[in-house]
C-alpha cells in the first residue's frame, strides 16, 4: 500500500465521534502550524495563539489519535518523495470531501501540470537569479507543485532560485499548500486573504494570516 493510501487508511479509521471532513482538517492544521512555530525563534503573540490554537485542537483527540495524526506526517512526506504531486488535494478528493455548496474541489494533478508546461518556457528562463511565481488562489498548492516539477526536470535548482507568494482565502488551502511547500523544500510565503481586496504586501500584510514555509526562513526539517 502506498503512503498516499495509508493515509486514507488511517482518517477512515479514526473516523467515528468525528467526520473524515474533520479529522482532515485538524491534521492539516495542526501539521502547519507546528511546522511554523518550530521555525520561529522569537515566541510573539502570532506564535503563541498558534501554539493554543493548536493545543486546543489536540485537545480533541486520545493520546493513540494524536500518534496517527504523527503518522500521517510522515506518510505525507514520504508520499511527496514517491511522487512530488499534489497529495493532499488527491486525499480530499477520493475521500470525497468536497462540496459543491463552497466550491471545495481541487484540479486533478495531471491538468495542473500541463497548465504549467505551457506555462513555463525553460529556454527563455534566466540561467541565474530569482525566479518567481505568483499564485493568488492556491487552492491545496497543485499549481506550485507541478511548476517546481517542470523547472526540476528541466534542470533548475528550485529549492535555492524559485520563490513563492500563494494566498488563499480559505484557511484550509493555506494550510494545505503550506504543509505540501514545506515538505518539497520550496522557498514560499503562504497569505489568507482575499488577493482581490487584500493582496499581500510585504510589511503591510497583518502577520497572523501568513506563514513562512521553513526553507523560506532558512530551516531545515
Amino acid at each position: 500500500m502506498g503512503a498516499k493510501q495509508e493515509i486514507i487508511k488511517i482518517i477512515t479509521s479514526m473516523s467515528g465521534r468525528y467526520a473524515p471532513y474533520n479529522i482532515f482538517s485538524d491534521w492539516i492544521q495542526m501539521s502547519a502550524l507546528a511546522i511554523q512555530n518550530s521555525c520561529c525563534m522569537i515566541h510573539h503573540k502570532v506564535w503563541k495563539d498558534r501554539e493554543q490554537l493548536c493545543i486546543d485542537t489536540a485537545r480533541k483527540y486520545t493520546e493513540q489519535e494524536l500518534e496517527q495524526h504523527a503518522r500521517m506526517l510522515v506518510l505525507l512526506a514520504d508520499a511527496l518523495t514517491e511522487n512530488m504531486t499534489d497529495v493532499l488535494g488527491e486525499i480530499y478528493m477520493e475521500m470525497g470531501l468536497g462540496s459543491k455548496y463552497t466550491g471545495q474541489f481541487f484540479t486533478p494533478f495531471h491538468l495542473s501540470e500541463l497548465c504549467a508546461r505551457l506555462d513555463i518556457d525553460p529556454e527563455h528562463l534566466p540561467e541565474t537569479g530569482k525566479i518567481t511565481l505568483n499564485e493568488p488562489s492556491c487552492g491545496g498548492g497543485g499549481m506550485i507543485i507541478a511548476a517546481c516539477k517542470v523547472l526540476h526536470e528541466a534542470g533548475f535548482d528550485w529549492q535555492r532560485r524559485l520563490e513563492v507568494v500563494a494566498q488563499d482565502l480559505d484557511w484550509k488551502g493555506v494550510y494545505m499548500t503550506y504543509l505540501q511547500l514545506s515538505l518539497i523544500g520550496c522557498r514560499a510565503i503562504v497569505v489568507q486573504g482575499d488577493t482581490l481586496c487584500n493582496p499581500y504586501v510585504p510589511k503591510t500584510t497583518d502577520p497572523s494570516c501568513i506563514l513562512r514555509t521553513p526553507a523560506k526562513m532558512g530551516a531545515l526539517i
